[in-house]
């Protein structure tokens, strides 16, 4: 078994360019397959009704088909790109946190399955706001859906976008042409400073529009059917790779035992401002220093690395690294500073870089659990931004009623329980994606926790540790083709949830905004140019907002989620269930809802220092729980106070008859 040392920087790389292209080639093979997929479900929406086809498959999913697209869904980029992050960043703790999703499939598929599938096809409805419209008779109701759905996606996009391009990155680096290409790329954008950081990140750039382009054209091309067929095929590669990683985490580290010793004498880093600069300018060509560049500064005894962040240059005839290439580029390049004994010993600078000088500007520690050893293993976990921690318990209380229950107030999945065939396959299914979480999210906590003790440094870019964990693991394996089907794992993580929102988004804009509101006769001809020119916009929307994304993509993820959850949870789960709910209190359940999560969000973000995405939450409740209680009080008060819905309504909803009419099995 191989002894347990950080893997020197050199071999965060591939083996060779051999070994990448190998590499590239299976996930190239993936990809191809994917776009396959597409073709043949294009083929079947010309036989069948484009609407329900498009956008539900024709509400005929069998138990696999239900069962995957419901799990590759959920499981998002943030399940393989910001998890394993934060799992990375914050230790055993996470798997605290995340403990409440291995029973989502009980309540989100339980909760309001049977009975929203029972609705859904009473009125032949496509989406979330088709049934609320439905259900009170009020166009109004479906539009301000509608709105808050868009709303909140747009953002999602953008989390799914950075985490694609990230792993295509990670994938393609070493080869010669992206290496050449991302410094053409590099040296043309350098002065733009409206690109902000992604000025420096010109590899993350050329991803993002690859990344961009693949995903846009077989979400359009197919729609829900390709969708679906795509997430069966990416719910097992999932899987598989999961499988495969966890083995040859181990094995790398030397141990699960011997990393959690390791980890429990581990100190977090400390985040820097530096001062870079060489004793003789450059003669030609400026010095380039890479973001995620490792430097190293010796005086005496006393050893300093510190890793970059974000790209910067010396220029010609000038001493002094600058974040671009133009006279009033800020000279404060941000980075990390190693704070462990053993990671500090393993870390050289790459030849070119030896000969620059570092002087620390700024060093900000992080709030909870700076030069503590242990930190990564107990409870509450490290954390850059909070004095408490991590996770107090108050908060894991909130997370794990969080999981439970804003992924069943989540549009997309409601989607997903519209589309399935009978009650048995609902059954079936709540077993088998209970089983399938549990086989996904406890391994990656563990294939991470050995990755903060095999690569070091990469708080850089934490959303990047697992492809480059897959990178890392295959060469050490001597099998570094294998490093194609591990980054296929959280690649199909990505495209199987950002393809659902892309369709999500289009079929709110078309059939909820111009087929209800402004064209109910249009011809089907005029649906699906509509429908493919939407999908491409809002794509086209998202990648650009992608440019420059916040640091961790678990925090846009849970984000949008938990406000998707709060705005429509209350409000769904009420019109299924309560005969007296009315038009009043599915407003007030939505409005209320929607307005106290982006409340909290926003005292978060106005109280942080860098005013970064951030919760405020009283008593240590998250606000998906503050939020809820609100929408859940306010609406049955406000449905209570106010008149009862149309008997003809209720009876139409809950009157006997409705079952028969339903065609689902009770």
């Amino acid at each position: 078994m191989m002894h347990c040392v950080p893997l020197p920087s050199t071999l965060i790389l591939l083996a060779d360019a051999k070994g990448s292209s190998s590499a590239l080639g299976v996930f190239v093979i993936y990809i191809i397959v994917v776009l396959f997929i597409a073709w043949l479900s294009n083929r079947a929406i010309h036989s069948r009704d484009f609407l329900s086809e498009y956008f539900l498959g024709s509400r005929a999913l069998g138990l696999w088909a239900f069962a995957l697209t419901f799990a590759a869904t959920s499981s998002s980029g943030g399940s393989f790109i910001g998890f394993p992050a934060m799992v990375y960043s914050h230790g055993w703790v996470v798997a605290l946190w995340i403990g409440g999703y291995m029973i989502v499939p009980i309540v989100a598929m339980a909760l309001l399955g049977k009975r929203l599938n029972q609705i859904a096809r009473l009125r032949g409805s496509i989406t979330i706001p088709d049934v609320l419209r439905d259900r009170f008779n009020s166009p109004h109701l479906g539009t301000i859906a509608t709105v808050l759905i868009v709303f909140f996606m747009i953002f999602n996009l953008v989390a799914q976008f950075k985490s694609g391009s990230m792993i295509l990155q990670s994938l393609i680096q070493d080869e010669p042409l992206f290496q050449q290409l991302s410094l053409w790329v590099g040296n043309a954008i350098g002065g733009y400073s409206f690109l902000g950081d992604a000025a420096g990140k010109p590899g993350y750039l050329i991803s993002l529009l690859v990344f961009a382009v693949v995903v846009i054209l077989y979400t359009a091309y197919g729609g829900f059917r390709a969708v679906v067929w795509t997430d069966v095929m990416q719910g097992l590669v999932m899987l598989s790779g999961v499988f495969v990683l966890l083995p040859l985490a181990i094995w790398s580290v030397g141990g699960l035992g011997n990393a959690t010793r390791e980890m429990a004498r581990m100190t977090p880093p400390n985040h820097v401002l530096l001062g870079l600069s060489v004793t003789e300018a450059p003669a030609n060509e400026s010095l380039v220093i890479p973001h995620n560049s490792w430097l190293v500064q010796q005086s005496g005894s006393k050893r300093q690395v510190f890793r970059t962040k974000v790209r910067c240059e010396i220029p010609v005839g000038q001493t002094i690294a600058r974040l671009g290439s133009n006279d009033e580029a800020a000279e404060s390049i941000p980075a990390i500073e190693l704070t462990y004994a053993a990671h500090i010993d393993s870390q050289t600078a790459p030849a070119p870089l030896s000969a620059v000088q570092v002087t620390v500007l700024e060093s900000n520690p992080y709030q909870y659990g700076a030069d503590q050893p242990g930190v990564y293993v107990f409870a509450p976990g490290p954390d850059a931004k909070r004095d408490a921690g991590f996770l107090p318990l108050s908060l894991a209380v909130s997370f794990f009623l969080m999981w439970t229950f804003s992924t069943a107030g989540q549009p997309s999945n409601m989607v997903r329980l519209m589309a399935f065939n009978n009650t048995q396959t609902l059954r079936r299914a709540i077993f088998t994606v209970s089983v399938y979480y549990t086989l996904i999210y406890f391994p990656l906590v563990i294939i991470f926790c050995c990755a903060r003790v095999l690569l070091p440094g990469w708080e850089t870019e934490p959303d990047r540790i697992m492809p480059e964990m897959a990178r890392a693991t295959s060469a050490l394996a001597n099998m570094p083709w294998l490093a194609g089907l591990l980054l296929a794992a959280p690649f199909a993580a990505v495209m199987s949830t950002m393809d659902s929102f892309l369709l999500m988004i289009s079929s709110a804009v078309v059939r909820d905004v111009y087929q209800n509101n402004y064209n109910p006769n249009a011809s089907e001809t005029t649906i699906k140019r509509i429908t493919y020119a939407t999908t491409f916009i809002v794509g086209v929307i998202g990648m650009v907002v992608a440019i420059n994304p916040p640091t961790l993509l678990q925090d846009i993820i849970i984000f949008t989620g938990t406000g998707l959850s709060t705005s429509f949870l209350v409000a769904v789960f009420l019109m299924l269930y309560w005969p007296r709910f009315n038009l009043p209190g599915a407003f007030s359940a939505i409005v209320s809802g929607f307005g106290a999560h982006v409340a909290l969000y926003m005292i978060g973000t106005l109280q942080h220092p860098k005013f970064a995405m951030t919760a405020y939450e009283p008593l240590g409740f998250h606000p998906f729980v503050c939020g809820t209680l609100v929408s859940l009080i306010v609406s049955v008060i406000v449905t209570v106070l106010t008149k009862r819905p149309p008997s003809r309504l209720v009876r139409q909803y809950f009157g006997p008859q409705n079952a028969e009419r339903s065609h689902v099995d009770l």
